[in-house]
């Protein structure tokens, strides 16, 4: 299977993602007929510029005359909350004049007043359908603006229908938005995995004042999705790069076991102190099925026929304290006809002295047998969900980086279940949901 995986790192921006785009191989000629295709008065610039030291593909969009403004009237006026879009819901009879736009591409400058004409979800839902462009990439471009268009939906509490995007913002998410449904489908791809998100730090202003990073739009839609911060003071994910995650990504992993192919590099406008601001493409095939990882372990047996059942549980309890691998019992029938317990042990070589030791002291057995065995076993690891009443660790088993099985932990959900005095059974259900609907699965 080949696939793409999404490095963020750095976050993610329509730009950045389209300048990893172009870097990894898709032409440039491809998004900027594209751009023509869309028929909105805008192009594409595609140009070679260094983050950091590292060289990557920067793709800037211009539009309405943009070219011809100095550079500070162009930043001014596409600070683009990092990337040019901007979505605001009006109330009804409420003017677009009558809100204050931080964010971004809030429209030029004419005579001290601003140009602030807005483009509803229909009307960019009709653009986009009347390109000369494949159905599939119509479809998936609807998709993503659909999903930045219930994210400010949610957070001012209005209908989908009711969210506009300002004329430079739209312009310019409409062409981030397209081009990465058609540069994604170009990379010929069976599936695009990504990284959990960086979202940066700091404070931004936008049209409901001063928030911290990440903005209201970013972080609804950033829903489900695993991230974290490094605590750069920027702002790195905005809301068209966590849209177009959102759509584009079904899984969140740690870099696959892939043999790379093709690695590509985008870059964002911000220089960042102390780290290269670009995500980064690396296409490639996931390699054959292999071997699962073998070991060789000691098997301890003993036979307690006069063992107090209730020193049976403490005892299983002590031998997992002391690095027992794992520990079961086994009914058996004894020498005459006396019903018994077979307290089997899982253990490396290394500890059979010290827990032998343990079963002789806390048991009534005059004896253990032991064996050596090998055994194989899948990748093991950790993974934090959050149920409405707290943490849960997730004991995911993963072959080649597909996930075989997956677990909540016990002990987790026994605790919360006595603290917040809720069933032990809907603890355990809620956390198998959140991780299911985390993105931190794989199958």
């Amino acid at each position: 299977m080949r696939i793409a995986y999404l490095d963020c790192f750095s976050g993610i921006s329509g730009d950045m993602f389209l300048g990893a785009l172009v870097d990894v191989g898709v032409p440039a000629a491809l998004l900027e007929e594209t751009v023509r295709a869309l028929n909105v008065e805008a192009e594409l610039k595609i140009g070679r510029v260094s983050r950091c030291g590292v060289h990557a593909t920067k793709v800037d969009v211009y539009s309405y005359g943009e070219r011809d403004l100095p550079r500070e009237a162009f930043l001014a006026h596409n600070h683009k909350h990092g990337d040019g879009l901007v979505g605001h819901a009006h109330a009804a009879g409420e003017r677009p004049e009558q809100h204050s736009h931080a964010q971004a591409g809030m429209g030029l400058v004419e005579s001290g007043t601003e140009k602030r004409a807005v483009r509803g979800l229909e009307e960019i839902r009709r653009i986009i359908g009347r390109a000369e462009l494949s159905e599939s990439t119509k479809h998936t471009a609807v998709e993503i603006f659909e999903a930045l268009a219930t994210a400010e939906a949610k957070i001012h509490q209005v209908s989908i229908d009711r969210v506009h995007f300002h004329e430079v913002g739209a312009v310019d998410a409409m062409v981030d938005i397209v081009c990465a449904a058609v540069g994604a489908e170009a990379l010929a791809v069976d599936e695009l995995i990504s990284s959990p998100l960086n979202l940066g730090g700091g404070t931004i202003g936008c049209a409901h004042g001063t928030f911290p990073v990440p903005a209201p739009a970013t972080l609804e839609l950033l829903r489900g999705i695993p991230v974290y911060s490094t605590g750069v003071q920027a702002e790195l994910v905005t809301p068209t790069g966590a849209a177009v995650v959102k759509t584009l990504v079904r899984r969140f992993l740690p870099f696959p076991s892939i043999k790379v192919d093709k690695i590509g590099y985008g870059a964002g406008t911000r220089e960042l102190e102390g780290q290269p601001n670009v995500c980064r493409i690396t296409v490639g095939e996931v390699q054959p099925e292999q071997a699962l990882s073998e070991e060789t372990i000691t098997v301890l047996d003993a036979n307690l026929d006069d063992l107090n059942p209730q020193i049976f549980g403490y005892v299983m309890d002590r031998l997992l304290e002391e690095g027992a691998l794992d520990v079961f019992g086994t009914t058996v029938q004894m020498k005459k006809n006396r019903p018994g317990m077979q307290l089997t042990v899982l253990c490396r070589p290394g500890d059979v002295s010290r827990l032998t030791g343990l079963l002789f002291r806390e048991t009534t057995t005059l004896g253990v047998r032991q064996r050596q065995e090998k055994r194989e076993v899948v990748d093991r690891r950790w993974v934090t969900v959050t149920t409405q009443w707290g943490d849960v660790r997730m004991k995911v088993g993963s072959t080649n980086g597909s996930v075989t099985n997956y677990a909540p932990e016990y002990e987790d959900c026994r605790r919360i279940a006595v603290e917040q005095q809720v069933p032990l059974k809907h603890v355990i259900e809620q956390a198998v949901q959140r991780y299911l609907h985390s993105g931190s699965k794989s199958h």
